[in-house]
């Protein structure tokens, strides 16, 4: 999973991983990212495989992050071999409730960027949503038993709408940048799936 220099910038500025200094990330090796796909599907993915990871904000959290709006998150990371070009594409969908607002929201894209950040030695997957709707970086715990979200906006979708009307981004608050989701099993993840043959898929991995 190689990048250009220009990729690699273009997801910094997605993410909000690089700062002034573009010298603070880099393209993985291809071991770097094999590395990490491992880590990320507990295990090496084969033609396809799923990561779930849920965090649902107890009342002693939310009282010490007043400014937090976001009560519960879910997400799911999917990877899959290319029937064509036979690498490994990655791709995310993202439930989440807000703290002062009803409804499920959510939002979905591609993951195809693995970079280093110089900054701590982190291993970022980069994700985005179609047309200019921003993006997450997911990168793991140490122990890989937690998924490190962090956002600047993700455009999002009430109630699984299509249409326009029910179009909102997710943006980063004080409270709202980083998100630790903790590894699950799968089937915690099962109400991001609406396709049957997927949903069947996500149940017995």
């Amino acid at each position: 999973m190689k990048l250009s220099l220009v990729a690699v910038l273009a997801f910094a500025a997605l993410t909000g991983v690089a700062h002034a200094n573009e010298t603070e990330i880099r393209e993985t090796t291809k071991a770097e990212a094999e590395t990490f796909n491992v880590r990320m599907y507990a295990g090496p993915p084969g033609n396809k495989a799923y990561a779930c990871f849920v965090r649902r904000y107890d009342a002693d959290h939310l009282a010490r992050h007043p400014k937090q709006r976001v009560a519960a998150m879910k997400l799911l990371i999917l990877a899959e071999v290319d029937a064509e070009d036979k690498e490994l594409h990655s791709s995310f969908r993202l439930g989440f409730r807000y703290r002062h607002r009803s409804g499920d929201f959510d939002s979905s894209g591609s993951c195809n960027h693995v970079v280093f950040t110089a900054s701590g030695g982190e291993v970022r997957l980069g994700c985005g949503v179609d047309c200019d709707g921003g993006g997450i970086g997911v990168a793991l715990s140490k122990d890989d038993k937690s998924a490190i979200v962090r956002l600047e906006r993700v455009r999002v979708w009430q109630n699984n709408k299509p249409d326009d009307d029910a179009e909102h981004s997710l943006t980063a608050g004080a409270d709202d940048k980083i998100f630790r989701l903790d590894r699950t099993d799968n089937s915690e993840c099962a109400s991001l799936v609406t396709d049957r043959k997927e949903l069947a898929a996500l149940r017995h991995k």
